[in-house]
């Protein structure tokens, strides 16, 4: 380490960023000496060294024989920046140019990680869908018992599940209800000294546990909530993102606010002195650090009272940053840019997966593929929780509207219209089908309802004409979750011919790539999402019905 002083000084924050010139330049000593460019960065010919480059006037660029250089300086000052965005939040990773060793080592040490196991344990790019589990944490541990309790650990106060489809053209922002009552499994959990300790789970009893303590309560880290996730919803969470109180604060600054707009006048202090201590009249904000604090954790004076109410104040607030983060005002601005990654990666805590700057940039690169305009805010549905009369401080999963969301989510339904991208897949689909007496296929039952393979093999026998079938009975190994057909190269035609009658998805055909002789069979399993022959298994072609909704591009008023 580099010392100044006596002092030990990370070589990082020896280079500031010159607000007038975009550039990274050393810090000015005591001694007024002028401050240098970051090394490797080319100096303007003619220029004497130290001294700064003209500022244009807005709208102006810089001029040299008459030629505008504005389109030019933007590229500059895009390569010399870093901006940092990840999940939901929806920011943009790009490193480059003079300084960004230094500024990567500085955001690097930033990043504080958790070490979840193979809860979090995917690549930070993928080419499925993937699920980012965002986490707001109550915790008051080192806010100086600002907000009460300065002894808090924490709870999952607000989470959100971030779906992100194949093909990258939508994404969903399920909220999870902190009140919710629910089971919380097994959790293992990576100790200090190395070890691994299995945090005993709580079964789902009438009034307890609810979903805010898979996470702090008995020593449960963010593994715990996204087990508790994937055994609740049957949605695998690939990342986590843990944000704390001081996050939304230095994040909401750093972009220079994000805009609200309430229905109706806020004053969020109870009778007790409790609340978020909001005061706010209707109409239009722009509210950053301590406000943006108070906006997100708003409910006293809301409709109801309550957590779900919170919630869409709390989407409102994400579609906004969203749209702050991708915005052209952000982008082009450097001093916003340098401010957001810094607060961003000291804000932020993230599973191993993802603990990196390089990881980071690869996972934020790719989410940013997705439309602002085709992201959907939506509630995990639920229903007061009946066994509390008229006193309804839980809630319970709503079973008749939950289940579709979950299979629209599995499915890569979009809540929003959006043209799905064509992918490779979708050609194994085109092409010439067999006649129904030239298909051969064995059945085997990898999921389904008990004699599922008996009952398809009749189907196909005496409904289609497919004489060429035979019933496998249980498929070797563990139970599957998708229904599956796998077939010869030579057998293409027979598998179009089959998906057709079966109503299978192009991402249900697995071909092979051995040879195989005349007259072998095509293999198709059946899974969990099997109904009955003659039963389409592609899934839900439109969203469910009855599921609340909001869209991360609409600016609307809520409260």
């Amino acid at each position: 380490m580099d010392t100044q002083g006596g002092r030990n000084i990370d070589p990082a924050d020896q280079w500031v960023l010159d607000p007038e010139t975009g550039e990274y330049r050393l810090r000015t000593g005591a001694d007024g000496a002028p401050a240098a460019t970051v090394p490797g960065q080319r100096r303007s010919r003619g220029r004497r060294e130290g001294e700064r480059r003209p500022v244009p006037e807005p709208g102006e660029g810089t001029r040299r024989g008459g030629a505008v250089r504005s389109r030019k300086a933007k590229r500059s000052t895009k390569r010399k920046v870093l901006t940092w965005t990840a999940g939901t939040l929806g920011f943009v990773l790009l490193a480059g140019g003079a300084g960004a060793y230094m500024l990567y080592r500085h955001f690097n040490d930033n990043i504080s990680t958790v070490d979840v196991g193979t809860a979090g344990s995917k690549n930070a790019t993928s080419d499925d869908a993937v699920n980012i589990l965002v986490i707001g944490t109550d915790s008051r541990i080192g806010l100086g018992g600002k907000y009460g309790d300065a002894g808090s650990v924490g709870h999952a106060d607000t989470t959100i599940l971030f779906h992100v489809a194949k093909d990258r053209s939508n994404a969903t922002a399920m909220s999870i209800p902190r009140d919710m009552v629910t089971g919380i499994p097994d959790c293992p959990t990576k100790q200090k000294d190395g070890s691994t300790e299995t945090v005993k789970g709580t079964p789902k009893a009438t009034f307890s546990p609810r979903f805010n303590e898979s996470l702090g309560q008995a020593g449960r880290d963010p593994g715990c909530t996204m087990r508790t996730v994937t055994e609740l919803t049957g949605l695998p969470v690939d990342h986590f993102i843990l944000v704390n109180f001081e996050a939304v604060k230095t994040l909401s600054t750093a972009v220079g606010g994000v805009p609200i707009c309430l229905t109706h006048d806020i004053d969020d202090t109870d009778e007790r002195g409790q609340g978020s201590h909001l005061r706010l009249p209707a109409g239009p904000h722009t509210v950053q650090g301590e406000q943006a604090l108070q906006f997100v954790r708003t409910r006293h004076s809301l409709k109801n009272g309550s957590d779900l109410d919170r919630i869409d104040l709390q989407k409102q607030f994400l579609g906004s940053m969203i749209r702050q983060m991708k915005s052209g005002n952000t982008l082009s601005d450097p001093r916003k840019l340098f401010k957001l990654a810094n607060a961003a990666t000291k804000s932020l805590t993230v599973d191993t997966g993802i603990g990196g700057v390089d990881k980071l940039t690869a996972l934020a690169k790719d989410l940013n593929r997705v439309d602002p305009e085709h992201i959907t805010f939506t509630t995990l549905p639920v229903r007061d929780n009946p066994a509390e009369g008229k006193n309804h401080r839980t809630v319970v999963v709503d079973e008749a509207r939950a289940p579709a969301l979950f299979t629209a989510l599995k499915n890569d339904v979009s809540l929003t219209e959006v043209e799905k991208k064509p992918t490779a897949s979708d050609a194994k689909l085109k092409g010439p089908k067999a006649d129904p007496s030239q298909v051969r296929v064995t059945v085997y039952n990898g999921g389904g309802p008990q004699g599922s393979a008996q009952t398809t093999l009749e189907w196909l026998q005496n409904t289609k004409g497919v004489a060429h079938s035979t019933n496998g009975g249980n498929a070797p190994g563990a139970r599957q979750d998708r229904t599956t057909l796998a077939y010869a190269p030579g057998q293409a035609d027979q598998a179009r011919a089959l998906a057709a009658m079966m109503g299978l998805s192009a991402s249900a055909l697995h071909p092979g790539t051995d040879g195989s002789r005349a007259g072998t069979d095509m293999t198709l399993t059946l899974g969990r999402d099997f109904k009955g022959p003659g039963v389409p298994v592609t899934g839900p072609a439109k969203p469910p019905a009855g599921v609340p909704q909001s869209h991360a591009d609409k600016d609307v008023c809520v409260g």
